[in-house]
């Protein structure tokens, strides 16, 4: 159970509007579309990923309060794995080919010897 930012009651994770205090907790009446709010007296855009690398399109930019998008710059930086890291091919699909092609060349050979 989470607690609603504005009144701190408990309230169910896919509640869309808190029943308390009537506060939006989702984008849109969307159960899966999270609106992020700032503390009072600050902007999200402060520390907004989008922000620093000035990739935001947002029209409230960059006095914010509410976001859809809302990227925390300290998680942002965490390292990235490569596209090479992620999956990798084992040595015997990548050379598959040459793998067949050594045993049918062994296969003659044998079969030529006997």
């Amino acid at each position: 159970m989470s607690s609603c930012p504005q009144c701190h009651q408990a309230i169910s994770p896919q509640t869309v509007i808190c029943s308390y205090c009537g506060l939006e907790l989702k984008a849109h009446g969307h159960p899966g579309i999270d609106l992020h709010r700032a503390q009072l007296g600050t902007f999200l855009c402060d520390s907004c990923s989008y922000h620093q690398d000035d990739s935001c399109t947002f029209p409230q930019r960059p006095q914010a309060n509410t976001c859809t998008l809302y990227q925390d710059v300290t998680l942002a930086q965490e390292p990235q794995l490569s596209a090479s890291e992620i999956y990798t091919i084992p040595w015997w699909r990548k050379y598959s080919g040459w793998l067949l092609l050594g045993v049918i060349v062994l296969i003659s050979l044998a079969l030529v010897i006997l």
